[in-house]
């Protein structure tokens, strides 16, 4: 019994030893970090995460002379691979392994001088609050409500005017001045926007614009990393995202890959010579900048699928700068691409994103966005991003979408693009008068090249944006047009988005196309407004009849199985007259256009293989019933939807 109890003993003493040894070990190699040490000016990303598929992480550094130190790092499952020198000597790239071992934490990176002296700085790893899979994007089942969140309500005055930014103060009655909306004067109207019955948000960029005019717009980022300080903060960006998610809704992000604003803080002190494109000549002309000093681009976006195109368009295309006010990025530069990568994912994991959308998408180098939008869908496979392709031309905007196998064989990995070209075909087909070439035929042939398209359901289909005349000025002031277009949008095999205030008619008739009056403050979301669209005050009547009618189709769209996965029949327009037919399994819905101003008789045996006869349909606007048998008597112009679902 002796000998039992001294083996016991001895078992003991080992084991403690060995837990001690090993906790010596973990010392040596992970210093715990007693205080936070911010040394260095700048080290981008700010944080990373742990359990990422891709285990690297490029830091950009940015502090005086930095670029001859020596880095250490000691932290269990992180380890420095590599360090870079730039051009500049204020710069130092650390290439990161984080391991599957690593755990979430602080660490120090200690930076040795050339003259001996050590600078530290603490770095984060965090815990991913969700799984990769968890990270839902947007889809054909979504409507999205576009803002320009500058115009659409100002939650907090306090933040209007921000103490050394170069443009300060608020001015309403400059279309291009800032007006003071902010992020949580989304957050406080998020019941308007879901009872409205949308699914998602996107609102136009809210990372900081330091320029000293027209920053209100959001795409010329002057940090990547910070939020405007006159929009909110990083807490109530993550605050919006958190409440659409409480309430099954997602937050799409405007994001730039092509350029930044031209007051970005590192357009002083470039990293590498070739950072940004046309960078020798913009520094030579640093001092007495204009529109003249670079090459903007051509905006000839078919170079990227001509097979004739010559090299000097493709690289104007590429490499010319937006406007004179937006340095374009070089993407060819591996430490650019890895930087704008990052950024990306590091959005997505900090607000969980259900969606990016990609701005100005043919104009970067597209090596490099298929590089992007493959990074991005490694790490959450079932994310969406959509990518703007500003063209009339179903062939450009087919080549941008996954799946498409293109003659160059060129792959995006991009699951959405932009519908410009359905758009104008919806606007065309309902202003102009009926011919056998004109008329709803345009937007029954524009349907018809789905064809050209490897998923048409996943493409994002719109009326009008940020950057186009207003849809109800589009039809020259007729409601009767406008929700025919709107109720169209909302049945297509396509993710639909609508502009804020075009379901109360906003307009620009006083400057049709105008950025700034496209983008006009929503009624209501300032403090004094004698209309206030939020709560109906002071509308007219047309006005809560459009916010009604949309109010009802897109809440009948969101649980409707036809209109989100259905199969998708459509016949002809005749006599002023375009039927459209969503069919699922267990439910069908006509969409009947009607263009004429008199009562129609419509021929319902035509439609015998919707194979409807004799059953009982309901119109999701009046709730009534009706038989569908020999005819449908159309009392007027405008749009009928019909329902087998009751």
């Amino acid at each position: 019994m002796k000998t039992l109890k001294l083996i016991l003993l001895t078992l003991l003493v080992v084991t403690v030893f060995s837990c001690q040894e090993s906790t010596s070990e973990q010392k040596e190699v992970s210093e715990p970090v007693t205080e936070i040490r911010n040394d260095i000016e700048k080290v981008e990303p700010p944080n990373w995460w742990i359990d990422f598929k891709n285990k690297n992480v490029q830091l950009l550094v940015k502090h005086p002379s930095i670029g001859n130190a020596t880095a250490k790092i000691n932290y269990s499952g992180v380890s420095l691979v590599k360090t870079y020198q730039a051009d500049s000597p204020n710069y130092l790239f650390l290439d990161l392994e984080i391991s599957e071992a690593a755990k979430a934490g602080q660490f120090n990176i200690t930076f040795k001088l050339k003259d001996g002296s050590e600078l530290t700085q603490t770095y984060e790893l965090k815990s991913r609050e969700k799984s990769a899979e968890d990270f839902k994007g947007f889809n054909s089942s979504d409507a999205i409500y576009l803002i320009t969140p500058d115009r659409f309500a100002n939650a907090i005055p306090n933040n209007d005017s921000v103490e050394g930014l170069l443009q300060q103060g608020v001015n309403r009655t400059d279309d291009y001045a800032r007006h003071g909306g902010d992020i949580q004067g989304i957050t406080d109207h998020l019941d308007y926007i879901e009872d409205l019955g949308f699914t998602a948000v996107w609102p136009c960029p809210v990372v900081i614009n330091d320029m000293p005019s027209g920053s209100y717009h959001g795409y010329a980022m002057t940090d990547f990393y910070k939020v405007d300080p006159r929009f909110g903060t990083l807490e109530e960006y993550r605050k919006l995202a958190d409440d659409l998610r409480s309430r099954d809704m997602k937050l799409i992000m405007d994001q730039v890959a092509n350029h930044c604003g031209l007051e970005h803080w590192w357009m002083k002190d470039l990293p590498f010579k070739d950072w940004v494109n046309y960078q020798e000549n913009y520094e030579k002309n640093r001092d007495n900048w204009d529109h003249k000093s670079t090459k903007t681009s051509s905006h000839r976006r078919t170079t990227n699928q001509d097979l004739y195109a010559s090299k000097s368009d493709y690289q104007e295309m590429a490499d010319g700068w937006f406007v004179s006010g937006m340095p374009d990025l070089n993407q060819r530069n591996p430490f650019m691409a890895n930087y704008i990568i990052q950024n990306s994912i590091w959005w997505v994991e900090t607000l969980g994103l259900g969606g990016i959308r990609q701005d100005t998408y043919p104009y970067p180098d597209k090596t490099f966005m298929s590089d992007w939008a493959g990074s991005i869908m490694t790490e959450y496979p079932n994310f969406s991003i959509v990518g703007e392709e500003w063209s009339y031309n179903p062939l450009l905007i087919g080549y941008w979408q996954d799946g498409k196998k293109n003659k160059d064989g060129y792959k995006s990995n991009l699951k959405s693009t932009m519908d410009f070209a359905m758009q104008k075909h919806i606007v065309d087909a309902l202003n102009e008068e009926e011919s056998w070439d004109q008329g709803l035929v345009k937007m029954y042939e524009g349907l018809a090249n789905d064809f050209a398209y490897a998923s048409p359901k996943d493409i994002m289909a719109f009326l009008d944006n940020h950057d186009k005349s207003r849809v109800f000025t589009e039809f020259k002031g007729n409601i009767a047009n406008t929700k025919m277009a709107l109720s169209y949008l909302l049945m297509m095999p396509r993710i639909p988005q609508i502009y804020y205030g075009t379901e109360i008619l906003m307009d620009d008739f006083d400057n049709p196309g105008d950025h700034g009056l496209i983008r006009t403050d929503f009624p209501g979301g300032w403090e004094g407004d004698s209309v206030n669209a939020f709560t109906g005050e002071g509308l007219s009547a047309e006005q809560k009849d459009m916010q009604s009618f949309l109010t009802k189709v897109l809440n009948y769209r969101k649980s409707s199985e036809a209109i989100h996965d259905g199969k998708t029949k459509h016949f002809a327009p005749e006599n002023g007259i375009y039927v459209l037919a969503r069919i699922s399994e267990n439910e069908t819905v006509v969409h009947i256009i009607n263009k004429n101003e008199s009562p129609q008789e419509l021929d319902l045996s035509r439609f015998e293989e919707l194979e409807l006869n004799g059953k009982s349909l309901k119109n999701i606007i009046s709730r009534e019933n009706i038989t569908w048998s020999n005819s449908l008597k159309l009392s007027s112009k405008g749009s009928l939807i019909l329902t087998t679902k009751f």
